[in-house]
C-alpha cells in the first residue's frame, strides 16, 4: 500500500512527522525518567484508577475544546478551539474517508492527510460536505488568529506576545497549512470538476481563471506548497511556542497522578514550562503590566526565557506573586512556584547572615492553648494585634501572643526570594518551638504567615487558622456578640489569603456582623494587588503606590465608607493613597464591640 501510492511531495510531510516525532519521544522519555521517586510512585499508585479516566476528559475537554479558556474569553475560545479541535476533525474524518474508499485496516498516513489527491472523486457527498465544512472552521479560527496578532483590542487583550525566531518560523508554517490545503484541493477539484460547497465552488472560480493546460502544474506546486508547510510546522514544533501540543497532554495526566511543582526544580517544571502555549491571557492581568510598569517580565516571558536558557534574576524577581497570572493561565501552570524555582537556581549564593540570627531567640512556654503570631508585618502594625486583644478580652479567652516580644519570620519572604536554605532554616526553628510550646490552635493576622504554616510546616496536632476565621467561628457560636452594626464597608481580598488559600467567606460573615458590604469591581479570585508583596524587592515605592492607587480607585467606586483588609501589609499599602479610611478586619470588630 506504502509502494503504491508513495508520491515525491510527500517527502515534507513524512520528514516532519519523523522529525516531529523523534524529538517529542525523546523528550517524554526524559522529562519522565528524571522524574523525582517520589513523583514515580504517585505515576504508580494513580496510573490504574479512576484518576486515569479524569485525565483522558481533561485532555479532551483543555486540549481540543479549550473550556478554560472560553470561561476567560469567548472570542479566544473560538479561535483556539476552531484550530484544534477542528484539525482533529479533519484528522479523524479523514480516516475515516479513508476507510469508506479503500476498505483496508492498514493505510499509510499520507494516504489519509492528501486523499483528495489521491482520490479526487471520493466521496463528493455527505462526506465531502462534512469536509468542507471542517477546512471553513478551521480557516475561520485561523483568520481570527490572524486578527489577533495584529489587534489583540478586538480580543479584550491590550497587547500580544512576542515571538522567537522558532515562534515565528512555526506561525508562518501554520499559517500557510490550510490556504493551501484549500488551494490544493481546488485545483484538484478544478481539473475533475469534483469537490464540495467550499473547494467545488472555488475549483470552479479557478478553471475559470487558469488556462486548462497550466492547472496539472499548478495543482502539483499547491499539493508540494502544502507538504512543505506541514513539514515545516512538525519540525519547528520543538523549537517553538507549538510545543505545548504535545506537552500539554502528559501534564494534565501527571497533574491528575497528583505530581505537583517543587521549588527545587524538576522535570516536571520543564514539562510545565513546554506545555505553556504563550497565548498571553496571563500578561493583562499582572498588575505591573496594569500600570505600565513592566511589560516583559510577565510569567510567559520567564516560562520563554527559561525554556529558551536566556532567563534572568532580573526577569525572575520581577513579579510579586499576586498569583492572578497563575489563576488565569487555561494550562494550570504552576507559575508562582516555577518562578521561586528559577530565582533559586539563578541567584547567588546566599550567606550565613540570612537566618543566622535565629539560634538566639528563644520562645517561652504558652500560658494558653490558643497561640496568636502576629508575624513581621503584623508587629510593624501593631494596631491588629491590640485589636485582637480587645476581642479576646471580651469573649473572656485568654490568648498567647506568641511573638509580641520577639520572634522568628515565617521564612516565606526567603522562600519567595528563591532562598529555600534560609526559609527551611526559619521554618525548622518555629516547628520546633510551635510544637514543643503545648498549643493547640495557631491563630495570625498574615496571610504570608499562613499560607506558610499550612504549606510548608508540619504541625501535627495543631489547627492554624485566619484571624477572619477565628473570629467568623467566635460569631457562630455566639460567644463574640452584641457587635453594633454601622456603616458601608468594601473589602479587599488579600493575594495570599484569597487566590493563594481560597479563605473568601469567613471575612465577609464578619463585615455583614458588622456593617453593609459593597463588592468592589474585582473581588475574590480576581482580587487586585496591593501592591505591597515582598515578592519583588526591586519596585520602587512611587511604582508600588500606582499599583495601590488603582487599587484604591477601584475600592472607592463602591462608594464605601471604609476600605477593609485582613492583611497588614495590604492595609500600610492601601492606606497611602486611599481617599477613604482603611483598616484591617479586627479593627472594624474591635470598634463596634459594645
Amino acid at each position: 500500500m506504502a509502494n503504491l501510492y508513495f508520491e515525491p511531495f510527500i517527502i515534507p510531510f513524512i520528514i516532519g512527522v519523523a522529525v516531529l516525532f523523534s524529538v517529542m519521544w525523546t523528550k517524554f522519555i526524559s522529562w519522565i525518567s528524571a522524574l523525582p521517586k517520589s513523583d514515580k510512585r504517585l505515576i504508580m499508585k494513580n496510573i490504574f484508577s479512576v484518576a486515569t479516566f479524569k485525565a483522558l476528559w481533561e485532555a479532551f475537554r483543555e486540549c481540543l475544546l479549550h473550556l478554560r479558556i472560553g470561561r476567560v474569553n469567548g472570542r479566544l475560545w473560538y479561535m483556539h478551539t476552531s484550530l484544534a479541535f477542528g484539525w482533529f476533525l479533519l484528522i479523524v474524518f479523514g480516516k475515516i474517508e479513508a476507510l469508506l474508499y479503500l476498505d483496508s485496516p492498514v493505510i499509510p498516513i499520507y494516504v489519509d492527510v492528501f486523499f483528495r489527491k489521491y482520490f479526487p472523486f471520493a466521496h463528493v457527498g455527505a462526506l465531502g460536505v462534512i469536509m468542507d465544512a471542517l477546512l471553513l472552521f478551521v480557516l475561520s479560527g485561523l483568520a481570527a488568529a490572524v486578527i489577533k496578532r495584529f489587534r489583540p483590542s478586538m480580543y479584550g487583550m491590550k497587547r500580544a506576545t512576542t515571538h522567537t525566531l522558532g515562534d515565528k518560523l512555526a506561525l508562518s508554517a501554520l499559517w500557510c497549512i490550510f490556504p493551501l490545503r484549500l488551494l490544493a484541493e481546488s485545483f484538484n477539484s478544478a481539473i475533475y470538476d469534483s469537490g464540495s460547497f467550499l473547494t467545488g465552488s472555488l475549483g470552479y472560480l479557478l478553471a475559470a481563471i487558469f488556462p486548462s493546460k497550466t492547472l496539472p502544474y499548478i495543482n502539483e506546486t499547491m499539493w508540494w506548497c502544502y507538504s512543505t508547510a506541514l513539514g515545516l510546522f512538525f519540525i519547528s514544533v520543538p523549537i517553538s511556542r507549538y510545543l505545548h501540543i504535545f506537552a500539554e497532554i502528559p501534564l494534565v495526566f501527571l497533574r491528575s497522578f497528583k505530581v505537583r511543582a517543587n521549588v527545587r526544580a524538576t522535570t516536571f517544571t520543564k514539562l510545565q514550562r513546554a506545555a505553556c502555549s504563550r497565548c498571553g491571557i496571563c500578561i493583562d492581568p499582572c498588575p505591573l503590566s496594569e500600570n505600565n510598569i513592566s511589560c516583559d517580565t510577565q510569567s510567559v516571558y520567564l516560562l520563554r526565557d527559561e525554556r529558551e536558557g536566556g532567563a534572568t534574576i532580573a526577569k525572575a524577581d520581577s513579579c510579586l506573586l499576586c498569583g492572578r497570572c497563575q489563576r488565569m493561565c487555561p494550562v494550570g501552570i504552576e507559575l508562582d512556584t516555577i518562578r521561586i524555582s528559577v530565582r533559586r537556581n539563578l541567584r547567588e549564593k546566599f550567606d550565613r547572615f540570612d537566618y543566622g540570627y535565629t539560634s538566639n531567640i528563644d520562645m517561652p512556654l504558652a500560658n494558653s492553648k490558643i497561640g496568636f503570631f502576629s508575624g513581621c508585618m503584623g508587629r510593624l502594625t501593631p494596631s491588629v494585634g491590640e485589636s485582637m486583644k480587645r476581642i479576646a478580652d471580651k469573649c473572656g479567652l485568654n490568648i498567647w501572643f506568641m511573638d509580641a516580644e520577639e520572634g522568628v519570620c515565617c521564612g516565606r519572604p526567603q522562600k519567595m526570594a528563591g532562598n529555600i536554605e534560609a526559609a527551611d532554616k526559619m521554618r525548622e526553628h518555629n516547628e520546633e518551638m510551635f510544637v514543643e510550646s503545648g498549643i493547640d490552635t495557631l491563630v495570625t493576622s498574615c496571610p504570608i504567615c499562613l499560607r506558610t504554616f499550612k504549606e510548608d510546616y508540619q504541625l501535627k496536632g495543631i489547627r492554624i487558622i485566619h484571624h477572619s476565621q477565628f473570629m467568623a467561628e467566635l460569631m457562630e457560636s455566639g460567644v463574640l456578640n452584641g457587635l453594633d452594626k454601622r456603616g458601608t464597608l468594601t473589602y479587599h481580598d488579600p493575594c495570599e489569603l484569597g487566590r493563594g488559600l481560597g479563605i473568601y467567606d469567613e471575612p465577609r460573615l464578619v463585615i455583614d456582623r458588622i456593617g453593609t458590604l459593597v463588592e468592589p469591581p474585582r473581588s475574590k479570585a480576581d482580587s487586585l494587588c496591593c501592591g505591597g508583596s515582598l515578592a519583588h524587592l526591586g519596585l520602587s515605592l512611587e511604582e508600588r503606590n500606582k499599583i495601590a492607587a488603582t487599587t484604591d480607585r477601584e475600592l472607592e467606586s463602591t462608594g464605601a465608607e471604609c476600605i477593609v483588609t485582613s492583611c497588614p501589609m495590604c492595609k500600610k499599602s492601601l492606606e497611602r493613597n486611599a481617599k477613604v479610611r482603611v483598616i484591617d478586619i479586627s479593627e472594624a470588630v474591635a470598634e463596634r464591640m459594645a
